[in-house]
């Protein structure tokens, strides 16, 4: 009695028993759609159709593009459109912030958290998006890029040819003629005047509806400065059109960031105009402004509010939320994403921008910010755990822009931080191409600004030394370990900790490559160093314990290894205790060395220490894992 399955192996039965019985649960589209943040969607229902029409092409892949001026409402179309057709895209609507250099990254993060997708480790970031796309949840699927303005830096992550993958486009820029576009122009008239009336009231607007239609006209029906201008009279119920015509004629505003493109319909100058009718409204605190111009220092991706706080350390937090909430939320020059973050949009951060030159405290403000991710970055450590990379992604644009644009404000005890920072988010993942650049402008920063000759200089070399060893570019690599030493004794002298780990790290290299003999002396100075300096007991010189005994057991020189992974242990048990990461590291290397004795047929040469009969025992004996633990 009974079903009997013939031939299947367990882990492969469980798979499938485990997705048939997921396929039963109810589940909807997997999405990470931002909140919209439009009062009402008004004018725009042709567009939507001709979008869908446009996605559902029987191509390859289809690839659509929203192409129109700032603040002309792409995002909100493309965003409105996803909402509307979840049901059509049960594979998946993915949205991606194509203004952020890490696309790559950000598929990858969707895979893990909306469709339970785990890309092998040890996989570079190309291969782990090629393998979420080949894994991919069955349906058609959508994949947005908000915001893109270069599309050759996005193509190579774009899915496969494949017709049930459907990528929509946002951008300000013509991308070529490669792809489908849908032109978005401004509002039609009387669909910018609804959206003056779900904003500033229904009455208000038919009661002068000449002056209202004016005022749609003056601002080029244009959808930010429609909203802008439209709480800005919801906040003044006094305010009759005619008053607010004459303050918007009388501030005009001529900004570079927001001057017409010739590739774009419309202008630019009437949102200017609401802009900084907006920014002089006399109720609006000195203080909001303030944050304003921070705020605009800041990458052009969500903020959270706490970064703000450490930037602002001697503000009172009441005062600080109300010069958010109050002074900009409210005045549409802020959106409030999810509790506790926040962004700007684009050109309010040109704008802010732009008046930022007319703020004496600006260097102060940017040094802040430069503090503050110089911080975040410290929180890295050179090795990350998935956990570690997570926290520090949403911060990962500020760090760039702080990287590239306020470079010159990082301080040089710090300088370094940021490029560090950045190389070891990339690194950890396996994106070793994405690393090198950040390891390279290290490199080139600090020599610029520190010379030649500065410990930094060192430190950044042999970073990138590191990098290429890693990826066994030995030959890019040993020139820079070689050049990072020679400084470090040059600046610090021969009795320094640093000369140490560079005397380490060249050894380590050439007992890559098996130049053992090369390797051995650099590893004894490293260790005779490091007990001279640190003293017996410290942790680095059981690092420098366990790499000469490595060395030694590549060799097949068992006797002299062997007293080194004890001393080594030695140390870290008492120092760092069993359950360090370092601890288990080595004891690992030490079972892995009695297991090779075992195998080679020498157990006779080892000693009679406990540790060393404890393990021999246990390895011995069939089926027993127990030494997988360390034993103090």
């Amino acid at each position: 009695m009974g079903i009997h399955l013939h031939g299947w192996e367990e882990e492969k039965l469980t798979q499938v028993l485990t997705a048939f019985l997921k396929s039963l649960q109810p589940t909807g589209t997997p999405h990470n759609l931002p909140r919209s943040g439009a009062v009402q969607f008004v004018g725009r229902a042709n567009e939507l159709h001709q979008l869908h029409t446009q996605l559902q092409q029987n191509n390859c892949l289809a690839i659509t593009a929203i192409q129109g001026m700032g603040g002309i409402g792409k995002t909100e179309l493309a965003l409105q459109y996803a909402i509307a057709h979840l049901s059509d895209y049960p594979g998946g609507i993915c949205w991606l912030r194509a203004l952020e250099p890490d696309i790559g990254t950000q598929i990858v993060n969707f895979a893990r958290s909306q469709l339970d997708l785990t890309p092998p480790d040890g996989l570079e970031l190309p291969d782990q998006v090629a393998y979420c796309w080949r894994n991919w949840h069955p349906g058609n699927v959508l994949i947005v890029l908000d915001n893109v303005i270069d599309y050759e830096a996005i193509v190579s992550y774009l899915p496969p040819q494949d017709s049930r993958f459907k990528v929509l486009l946002t951008s300000r820029l013509y991308l070529g003629r490669s792809l489908h576009y849908l032109q978005l122009d401004v509002l039609p008239p009387e669909a910018a005047l609804d959206l003056l009336r779900a904003i500033a009231g229904e009455e208000r607007i038919n009661h002068q509806l000449t002056e209202a239609q004016q005022l749609a006209e003056w601002l080029g029906y244009l959808p930010l400065g429609l909203e802008l201008t439209g709480r800005y009279l919801a906040s003044k119920p006094d305010l009759d059109l005619i008053t607010l015509q004459q303050r918007l004629n009388d501030k005009r505003l001529a900004a570079r960031a927001l001057v017409r493109q010739e590739s774009m319909t419309a202008t630019h100058e009437s949102v200017a105009a609401a802009f900084e009718l907006s920014w002089q409204d006399s109720k609006m605190s000195d203080a909001a402004r303030q944050l304003g111009y921070l705020l605009c220092l800041f990458a052009l991706a969500p903020i959270h509010w706490q970064w703000v706080e450490q930037c602002l350390p001697d503000w009172d937090a009441e005062d600080l939320e109300d010069c958010r909430d109050l002074g900009l939320v409210n005045r549409s020059l802020l959106q409030r994403v999810e509790p506790g973050i926040y962004k700007l949009h684009q050109l309010i951060r040109e704008f802010l921008q732009t008046k930022l030159t007319q703020f004496e405290q600006a260097d102060e403000f940017k040094r802040s910010l430069c503090r503050v991710m110089v911080a975040i970055a410290q929180t890295l450590p050179q090795t990350p755990t998935k956990a570690q990379i997570q926290t520090l992604t949403p911060a990962l644009p500020h760090l760039q822009e702080v990287a590239t644009a306020l470079k010159v404000w990082i301080s040089d005890d710090s300088l370094i931080w940021p490029y560090v920072g950045l190389s070891r988010f990339y690194e950890g993942q396996g994106a070793y191409a994405q690393s090198l650049p950040w390891h390279k402008k290290c490199c080139e920063v600090v020599q610029e600004r520190l010379g030649e000759e500065h410990p930094a200089v060192a430190t950044s070399l042999n970073n990138l030394a590191a990098l290429y060893a890693s990826q066994g570019r030995y030959r890019e690599a040993e020139p820079l370990y070689i050049q990072a030493l020679d400084l470090s004794r040059q600046i610090l002298g021969e009795e320094h900790p640093d000369v140490a780990s560079s005397l380490n790290n060249l050894a380590g290299l050439y007992d890559s490559q098996g130049r053992y003999s090369e390797a051995e002396p650099l590893y004894i100075q490293a260790l005779d160093l490091r007990r001279q300096i640190l003293g017996e007991e410290h942790p680095a010189v059981a690092t420098s314990l366990n790499n000469l005994a490595g060395l030694y057991y590549s060799q097949g020189r068992y006797r002299e290894a062997e007293p080194l992974y004890l001393e080594a242990l030695n140390i870290l048990f008492n120092r760092l205790g069993e359950n360090h990461p370092n601890t288990q590291t080595v004891w690992q290397n030490f079972v892995t060395f009695i297991r090779q004795v075992i195998e080679s047929g020498q157990t006779h040469i080892l000693s009679d220490h406990p540790a060393v009969q404890q393990v021999l025992t246990q390895l011995q004996s069939e089926g027993d894992s127990s030494s997988d633990r360390p034993s103090p």
